[in-house]
């Protein structure tokens, strides 16, 4: 019987193909001891539990970015979170630790260093983080989602979906997500997504947007975050929710995507062949905007900067794209083509290579 432990956490990009090794993992081994290390903070303490999976809390110990009395207390804070790990690996049997990034895996890696036990990295983002660089000096086992990512012992294995996503047949389900949302059945579907967080431009733009596009003929499955920024203007044809744990039936209803470019989004939407308007998130390290490169290069998406992402440019671009039929085939043809079903697969096949 072998014992994993899955660090990483706080936002869906790393909780979701957190899930779907877990998922991967007891499939293969159905007396496999699965154990996953996160935040109380992070979207992990709700949906890791929900899935039927132990979760561990570790404390959140960012690198403090400024000298302050934090930046002072940091050294003994976060040698206490990488001791707390090392002991959990301890006493539980770990056999290998799995990493997707964020706060809690760099304690994680470090732990499993001094215990010498096996580290597999799974890297979501085009553009990769400060944990999971770090943790590729201790393992040549890392999986990208993205072909062009630039970190040590990269193995190109795509996203690792969840089996809901991975098997989702569209057409099939099509019928039952739209009763699920109460959507039209005779009308084509925006689906507009600002992620786990939402995305105030974004939620306020397409509100505001909303009549052009139902007068289009279109109706709008919203779904703008639980942070609640916009109220629902109960307009024929569109649909505002906050956050959705039916993800796979709001993707069996859209024919077409504006979205923020989260790395499992990009690739959720790249798998099931679904054509997008990409908004990328501006604050941060600008990965989004590189986690969209590949499908726009291949003609199934177009990227629009957050500050122009106003409805003005919806009516004047969004809206006659959405009434080109042949192009919006034409771009869901081109984003399936650069989409991985199988990413789940190919990363175990990198963590039973570990141990």
């Amino acid at each position: 019987m072998t014992t994993y432990l899955l660090a990483g956490g706080g936002t869906a990009g790393h909780v979701n193909p957190l899930l779907a090794i877990a998922d991967a993992l007891r499939a293969r081994e159905p007396d496999a001891v699965i154990i996953a290390l996160g935040t109380s903070e992070g979207l992990e303490a709700r949906l890791v539990p929900a899935r039927g999976y132990e979760l561990v809390f570790v404390p959140r110990v960012p690198f403090p970015r400024r000298l302050n009395r934090l930046a002072f207390s940091f050294p003994a804070r976060f040698n206490a979170a990488v001791s707390g790990v090392a002991d959990l690996i301890r006493s539980r049997g770990v056999d290998v630790v799995v990493g997707f990034g964020g706060f809690v895996s760099t304690p994680a890696y470090l732990a499993a260093r001094r215990l010498r036990v096996p580290i597999v990295i799974h890297e979501a983002n085009a553009k990769p983080g400060l944990a999971n660089k770090l943790g590729a000096l201790f393992t040549t086992k890392v999986g990208v989602a993205f072909a062009g990512t630039s970190i040590r012992h990269a193995h190109f294995v795509g996203m690792p979906l969840r089996p809901e996503i991975e098997r989702l047949d569209r057409a099939a389900m099509r019928e039952e997500a739209e009763n699920f949302f109460g959507l039209d059945h005779g009308r084509k579907t925006l689906l507009v997504t600002g992620g786990s967080l939402g995305a105030r431009r974004l939620n306020n733009t397409i509100l505001e947007s909303a009549p052009a596009l139902v007068a289009a003929g279109w109706q709008v499955l919203h779904i703008q975050g639980d942070r609640g920024e916009v109220a629902d203007p109960h307009l024929d044809h569109y649909r505002l929710v906050d956050y959705c744990d039916r993800m796979d039936l709001a993707l069996a209803a859209a024919d077409f995507a504006v979205s923020r470019a989260g790395a499992a989004t990009v690739s959720e939407l790249c798998a099931l062949g679904i054509p997008a308007v990409y908004v990328p998130y501006p604050v941060g390290n600008g990965e989004q905007r590189f986690n969209a490169a590949d499908v726009i290069a291949a003609g199934g998406a177009l990227l629009v900067d957050d500050a122009e992402f106003l409805p003005g440019w919806v009516i004047d671009s969004l809206v006659p794209l959405l009434a080109d039929t042949h192009r919006v085939e034409a771009m869901g043809t081109a984003a399936a083509s650069v989409g991985i079903r199988d990413g789940s697969a190919r990363m175990l096949e990198l963590i039973i290579q570990a141990h």
